[in-house]
Formats: C-alpha cells, structure tokens, sequence
C-alpha cells in the first residue's frame, strides 16, 4: 500500500510527493482526470504471469499487451494475476499497483513506449494515489528492463 511506497521512496531520496486525490484514480482515465493530463501520461502497471513467474510490466495508460510480443519476450501468453494474486505478490491492491514497495521481488519491466513523455504519473500504492516521475527515474527506483510488449492505437 501507500506506506510500502513512502517507505520505498524515503529509503531511496525520493523526494517527488505522494500525490492523494479525494477521488478514485483507480483506472486510467480517472487518474488522467483527477491529474488533469491525456490518459497516455497515466503509467498503469500490469500483474502478469509470464508461464509460472509473476512479473510486473508498467506501461502508458493508452497501450495495450500486445499478445505476440509479449509471448515472443517472455515465451507464454500473457495472463493477469487475479486480485487476490495481485494482493498477495505487489502487496498493493487492485487500483493502486505501481512498480514500487513491491512485497515480494517481481521482477519489472517498461514498456519503451513510456519513453515518449518527459514526465508520467504511476500509482502510489493507493487506489487514489499517483506520482509525478521521469520514466528514466522510474527505471533507475525499479531497476526495469525495458522491453517492448505493448502497441499503442497511434
């Protein structure tokens, strides 16, 4: 949740706030609301399992798995952890995952298409939480691989 995150950052010299809503931000388009930017901005981040290992693949709100890549990446179909799973692996819940203050050692990957924007707004933990970052910064907290396993409709 929240405090893994604040933990996470406080432990690293993050300094970039928390940013709390009083509204959901819990998918894309409301974290785009709630921030105010295009929905492309919002980095959502994706539990999947990729065969038998849960990984974390953070990509811009306006992207979708792209099943092909994915499977040529990773050699599985993409499939989503289930809440519980999500819960359990992340130790955030369901609208407040993000690629930090992860409670078991997934590994992360960026979908290079999160590389466009100068800055994007990943989760905090919290169904409405979000934080303002560079994506080179968020690869450098969550030492992510960049891959490319997203298309976007542009």
């Amino acid at each position: 949740g929240i405090e893994d995150v604040r933990s996470f950052f406080a432990e690293r010299g993050v300094t970039e706030p928390i940013i709390e809503f009083e509204q959901s931000s819990a998918t894309v388009d409301l974290a785009a609301e709630a921030l105010g930017v295009e929905p492309a901005l919002i980095a959502k981040t994706l539990a999947l399992w990729a065969g038998d290992t849960p990984i974390i693949v953070v990509a811009r709100g306006d992207a979708r798995l792209d099943n092909r890549k994915f499977k040529e990446r990773f050699n599985s179909k993409p499939k989503m952890l289930n809440p519980t799973e999500v819960e359990e692996v992340t130790g955030h819940a369901v609208g407040g995952v993000c690629p930090f203050g992860l409670r078991t050692a997934v590994p992360v990957y960026l979908d290079v298409s999160l590389r466009e924007f100068p800055v994007i707004y990943p989760a905090g933990g919290g169904d409405n939480t979000a934080v303002r970052l560079t994506p080179a910064k968020v690869q450098e907290l969550t030492q992510g691989e960049w891959v490319d396993v997203c298309r976007t409709a542009g």
